[in-house]
């Protein structure tokens, strides 16, 4: 999984961690703070790359608190303004930079969500080359922490625009939708179960002050046109202008 924390207030990608198999003291909460010994991936160009170094060394600290509409939350989140966003070109741009000019993390405020559409999967199981690449990330822990989780059937992606007027749509690649799925399909069948998907993160996108978290993959980052996906939704409620203009 990825893990957001502050590095110097630097946002950083820790990645592999294998949350699932974790002992219950050693998982932590979103908008946790946690301190473990971490080294910068140097198999990875992307500046932002560490990999957990020592398992054992996690420890949990305090939790964010949610309270007077996340202002905790919100301090830290946009600290550091450099992370935060408007233009989706411009951010592509940064993109393409070389060396720790680099950017593949990102906040992104959205002008306006049109929309959120649903694909359904062509294949419903994981493919080979998918698996081996896991796999091949968690032979750092030299040990069977690894798990492979079932693989969601739709794809869930936001269509916005930015603050020029630009649409685009990205694919949402976040624990927290794919948890919604799963738990909407308990008591109804994939379709329902999709439509209560769509409709609570319109009804987000409608009633909350929303914003993204962007990450490019590896694999596109210098080859799509467009090498992010959403990794997560920052959403308090609405106040007045919170946001400053960058």
């Amino acid at each position: 999984m990825y893990c957001w924390i502050y590095r110097r207030w630097k946002f950083i990608r820790i990645y592999p961690i294998p949350f699932r198999k974790l002992e219950n003291e050693f998982k932590y909460q979103k908008y946790q703070w946690v301190e473990m010994d971490i080294k910068r991936n140097l198999s990875d160009f992307r500046p932002e790359n560490y990999y957990l170094n020592d398992i054992d060394t996690i420890n949990m600290l305090d939790k964010i608190s949610p309270n007077n509409n996340w202002k905790e939350r919100k301090d830290i989140i946009f600290r550091n303004k450099n992370h935060l966003y408007k233009d989706l070109k411009y951010l592509i741009e940064c993109s393409r930079k070389k060396g720790n000019e680099c950017v593949s993390l990102a906040i992104f405020k959205p002008s306006k969500i049109i929309d959120l559409v649903v694909k359904e999967e062509k294949e419903k199981n994981w493919d080979n080359k998918k698996i081996d690449a896991i796999y091949s990330q968690y032979d750092l822990f030299n040990d069977n922490y690894f798990k492979l989780v079932k693989k969601l059937p739709y794809r869930f992606s936001y269509i916005f625009q930015d603050i020029n007027g630009i649409e685009s749509k990205l694919f949402i690649e976040d624990w927290e939708i794919g948890a919604l799925f799963w738990n909407c399909l308990k008591n109804n069948n994939e379709k329902y179960a999709c439509d209560l998907v769509k409709n609570k993160y319109l009804d987000i996108a409608k009633n909350k002050d929303i914003y993204l978290f962007l990450g490019t993959t590896k694999e596109h980052h210098y080859t799509s046109r467009n090498p992010f996906i959403i990794i997560g939704v920052f959403y308090p409620n609405k106040e007045e202008q919170y946001f400053l203009d960058i």
